[in-house]
């Protein structure tokens, strides 16, 4: 590989003769650190981007054979790449962090900010969450990015409400509080700037805005969300209704609930399904085999074994026998 070809592909050409003073060739490339760019008179905006353009060189890439420019060109499809996908976003802002600035020296206000973003990226990390950016006081979180999970609406609820009891109980000088606002919608994400130096990955769609503007519907120490996250969260969680509200940037009224607690449902399907779900299709047999197996068995003390690959709906199969079988004496499920 072409090791000057390929700066000048990256906008680095400026540092070809370093590197061939250096002797770095393309086999050297990976084992670079960012002292030894830095001792090359790399800048902090050049070493990002060549430290991401080194990842993508696979062994292949670094032997005479490979194709310079076919590693730029994929260089920079990854950079401009971006994928549509549903993503729940979590806007939270410090309460009264305007007040904090005028009474306090801006070192001591500067260690109090800092201890609420470390405070703010533990909580929603060990819920899956993802920290996209801090504004001032304010942080943007993703769940369901970079790795989509099923449950990611049900996550960034549970982190919210873990969120505002974490940051209530830091040992600092003032009592902390903190505005939630959760919004899930389709995006799209990817590399919203790629140009120069500037490298910005965000998300573009209603959502984050969604989420920034359920955060000032939101009391201190209050977690709000939109109809889509409820929907996706059912039953799981107790919730106050906050009516239909009108909301800057969008045409039609929004209908949020503040999460109140967790709820004290016993069964983890029925509170995502709800108690009546979706009646199965061609599924008729296997539930009358289930009931006939049932009355078989009335007044007998036998138990009954069903197994079954998973996502064949044993659950919706089932969930009519629970009800039955629970109301006869004697009956467990």
């Amino acid at each position: 590989m072409d090791v000057a070809a390929w700066l000048r592909g990256l906008g680095l050409q400026q540092y070809e003769q370093a590197f061939r003073d250096n002797a770095i060739d393309a086999e050297v490339l990976p084992e670079l650190t960012d002292a030894d760019l830095e001792k090359l008179g790399m800048l902090l905006g050049h070493r990002k981007r060549f430290r991401k353009a080194v990842v993508g060189l696979g062994p292949s890439s670094r032997h005479p054979d490979a194709s310079t420019d076919d590693i730029v060109a994929q260089s920079r499809t990854r950079e401009l790449s971006a994928e549509r996908r549903q993503l729940t976003v979590m806007f939270v802002d410090l309460v009264g962090s305007t007040a904090l600035a005028t009474r306090l020296d801006p070192e001591d206000l500067r260690e109090i900010i800092g201890a609420y973003h470390r405070c703010v990226a533990d909580t929603v990390a060990h819920f899956g969450g993802f920290v996209a950016k801090h504004m001032g006081d304010g942080v943007l979180v993703y769940f369901g990015y970079p790795q989509a999970h099923e449950n990611a609406a049900e996550q960034a609820v549970r982190a919210g409400l873990a969120l505002v009891d974490a940051v209530r109980r830091l040992p600092e000088p003032e009592p902390l509080r903190v505005r939630v606002g959760i919004g899930t919608g389709q995006v799209v994400v990817g590399d919203l700037i790629t140009a120069g130096e500037v490298h910005e990955r965000g998300v573009v769609g209603e959502t984050p805005n969604l989420a920034a503007r359920l955060q000032a519907l939101a009391e201190p120490d209050a977690v709000v969300i939109g109809p889509q996250t409820r929907q996706l969260v059912g039953d799981l969680f107790e919730y106050r209704d906050l009516g239909a509200v009108e909301v800057k940037g969008f045409p039609e009224p929004i209908h949020p609930y503040q999460v109140v607690r967790e709820s004290a449902v016993e069964s983890r399907f029925e509170a995502l399904h709800g108690t009546t779900p979706t009646p199965l299709v061609g599924r008729e047999e296997r539930r009358e085999a289930a009931f006939g197996r049932q009355r078989q068995q009335l007044g007998q003390q036998r138990p009954v074994l069903r197994r079954g690959r998973g996502k064949q709906g044993r659950k919706l199969v089932h969930l009519p026998l629970r009800r039955v079988v629970a109301l006869q004496p004697g009956g467990t499920f």
